[in-house]
């Protein structure tokens, strides 16, 4: 019995203490607190929500600036150091806030910029304090002892590099979503970009290119009058070039890459009739110095009209490769 007392009386013992520790933190002090500044931006927010207008964005704007000053104030008064510096923790998270006051948006709270900048607001709140001397109602601006400012530009410096690689790494990711052919080259002579993922053996967009070209070229030459045909191939430049762009512009709209397509076709004669070579050729950077291209064979023959057809005249016959390769170089001259 006394145990199970004397378990109850703990019990009740860790509540009271926990709830002395909620109420500290919740219930203001004083009217001149963090915490009034927490809960008015809270306020700020929940009007704001109910407001139109450039009513509820002036509301919202003064909610952040609560909630930026009253975070400031609390990771302040007790400042625990990020390791290695002199920055505070409470700098972190006060930047990131003032970060996504100025860079972020209603649909996107984080952007990219948001964390680009990040670490040099953090840099630059850490160093205004060592500018101010005196007391929040005296305070005047100063500057800092030499050794001081040493240590306030070696970090302002190094969150400034840190922005700059973080920056980098979004340029990087830019360009490998808006150029994904990029990904079918070889990156083993850079010095900074190391593939983490196993290289495409293809360019995809080539592939698209090829693959949506073909049935329209076959369209126009299959069992077409032998006549009509050679004289398509004759202007097989022209006429190819045209549709490859429309292709190009249909498929590849949404990529950055599309102007660094070019379709071209190649002819040959046969001893049957042609070999029409489609080229989808890479014009944009590539590791080899001489680029590549894809490339797809279709072999067009002369054959005899259906026998249901009225007109009894030789027409086309057109098959094409299933799949494109892909070649290292330059393409073949045009004859």
């Amino acid at each position: 019995m006394n145990t199970l007392l004397k378990d109850a009386f703990g019990i009740f013992k860790f509540v009271e203490g926990l709830y002395a520790g909620i109420r500290k933190v919740l219930v203001p002090p004083k009217a001149y607190s963090w915490q009034t500044l927490i809960y008015t931006s809270i306020f700020s927010w929940v009007l704001s929500y109910f407001a139109t207008g450039y009513i509820k964005d002036v509301i919202a704007f003064f909610g952040w600036l609560f909630l930026i000053a009253g975070t400031a104030w609390y990771t302040t008064e007790d400042p625990l150091r990020v390791p290695g510096t002199f920055m505070p923790v409470g700098a972190v998270i006060t930047g990131f806030l003032v970060s996504v006051f100025a860079f972020g948006n209603q649909e996107d709270v984080i952007t990219p910029r948001t964390i680009v900048f990040w670490p040099t607001i953090s840099a630059l709140i850490t160093a205004i304090p060592e500018f101010i001397e005196g007391t929040d109602t005296d305070a005047k601006a100063r500057i800092p002892k030499p050794e001081d400012r040493q240590r306030i530009i070696i970090l302002v410096a190094s969150s400034m590099l840190l922005s700059c690689w973080i920056q980098f790494y979004f340029v990087m990711d830019h360009w490998a979503k808006q150029y994904p052919s990029l990904q079918a080259d070889t990156f083993k002579r850079s010095t900074f970009v190391v593939r983490t993922e196993e290289r495409v053996k293809i360019p995809k967009n080539g592939v698209v290119v090829l693959e949506r070209l073909q049935p329209i070229v076959e369209q126009q030459i299959n069992q077409t009058s032998w006549s009509e045909v050679e004289k398509w191939l004759l202007d097989a430049r022209q006429r190819v070039g045209t549709l490859g762009r429309g292709v190009i512009q249909k498929n590849l709209g949404e990529y950055e890459e599309k102007d660094l397509w070019r379709i071209e076709p190649r002819v040959a004669n046969t001893k049957s009739g042609y070999i029409l070579d489609l080229l989808s050729i890479w014009i944009g950077p590539s590791s080899n110095p001489r680029g590549y291209y894809l490339k797809k064979s279709c072999r067009i023959e002369p054959v005899a009209a259906p026998s249901n057809s009225e007109n009894k005249i030789t027409v086309a016959e057109i098959e094409c490769d299933r799949a494109s390769k892909l070649i290292s170089g330059s393409p073949p001259p045009q004859q």
